[in-house]
């Protein structure tokens, strides 16, 4: 019997509209295990989530039946359902239109789980943006200085 076996590690950042900072550090642990339902719902596993006020980093676990588009599409879609339900002050809250996504290997998972574990650290010396910049240069990824403020 023919088997298919997938390990895809991936890690996923993307901020609240126009970064507003609606991610208060009270409710952020239920909104992370949310997040982690809804990824096992779809056969993929969060293995870590951790943010600011203005953006969230998830690493996945991804099955290898979806595509990154789609687990980006229903975590967002289902998460901002559950703020809007769950959380009263964000009656407004929305998330960015887009998001950005790196490939992890195995051998790098500390790495990044270490990264994503210490974000209020990182971001006492850097913006969303330069950290989102970094991304893109350590990745070798193109991008347009314009639309990174949408």
């Amino acid at each position: 019997m023919p088997q298919s076996y997938a390990r895809l590690y991936v890690h996923v950042v993307f901020s609240t509209r126009k970064r507003r900072r609606w991610i208060r550090s009270e409710w952020a642990p239920r909104l992370y295990e949310y997040f982690a339902g809804v990824l096992r719902r779809r056969d993929s596993e969060l293995i870590l989530a951790g943010g600011v006020e203005d953006h969230i980093h998830l690493l996945i676990s991804l099955s290898r039946e979806t595509s990154v588009a789609e687990i980006v599409r229903d975590v967002k879609a289902a998460s901002s359902n559950w703020i809007h339900e769950h959380i009263h002050e964000a009656d407004l809250f929305a998330w960015q239109h887009g998001y950005s996504a790196f490939s992890v290997s195995h051998s790098a998972l500390a790495d990044v789980k270490n990264y994503i574990a210490n974000q209020e650290e990182h971001h006492r010396t850097r913006t969303y943006l330069e950290e989102l910049k970094a991304f893109f240069n350590k990745h070798e990824i193109e991008f347009r200085e314009e639309y990174l403020d949408a």
